[in-house]
């Protein structure tokens, strides 16, 4: 296949945004692997803010950034991404070029515990506000649950009507493929 799966893109926006030396954020730590990619983009002199709700998410990604020796670039909050402009110190605020959010549920656990519109739009202002200029915001939406599909809806809503002197915002699908693959929706702030 030609045409690049939704991961893959996900992360080359990313790689496009990123440099060593840069901050970023995972908005949703999930079982770490993104965090660990973000790390290895940042380079040594670079910092990552890492956000989750749930303990099992933390302790995963922690396990995952001590196995690839990058701990000492991530500082984890057990804290929702709402409180991200609180958390990340003022010094990086202007500085962050990169940002993703998988939203949904985390994999293998108490599907119960689900992202909500209303923490994440609010996280994408906040985002929009401290991110510096070019700055790409990736969010994974997985909506083939109830609640996925509310937040899918209320965030295509919300990306929408992003005034375009603000961002641009892509929306990145594959539109023939059952079981509500998920997809992309990215804000490059201008």
């Amino acid at each position: 296949m030609k045409i690049e799966r939704i991961l893959p893109f996900a992360k080359n926006l990313l790689e496009k945004a990123v440099q060593s030396g840069d901050v970023v954020v995972d908005a949703t730590l999930g079982n770490g692997h993104d965090t660990v990619f973000l790390a290895g983009l940042v380079g040594e002199s670079g910092k990552v803010y890492g956000f989750d709700v749930q303990e099992e998410a933390i302790m995963a990604s922690k396990e995952r950034l001590t196995q690839h020796g990058l701990s000492d670039r991530v500082t984890i909050f057990h804290k929702g991404h709402e409180s991200l402009y609180q958390m990340v110190p003022p010094i990086h605020h202007g500085r962050i070029t990169g940002a993703i959010f998988n939203l949904g549920y985390l994999p293998g656990s108490d599907k119960t515990i689900v992202t909500r519109p209303k923490t994440t739009i609010a996280a994408i202002e906040q985002l929009l506000e401290i991110m510096a200029p070019e700055g790409i915001i990736v969010l994974v939406i997985y909506h083939g649950h109830e609640e996925g599909a509310v937040e899918r809806d209320s965030l295509l809503n919300y990306c929408q009507h992003i005034d375009q002197k603000t961002a641009h915002v892509l929306q990145y699908q594959f539109i023939n493929q059952q079981n509500y693959p998920p997809f992309i929706v990215a804000i490059e702030k201008r």
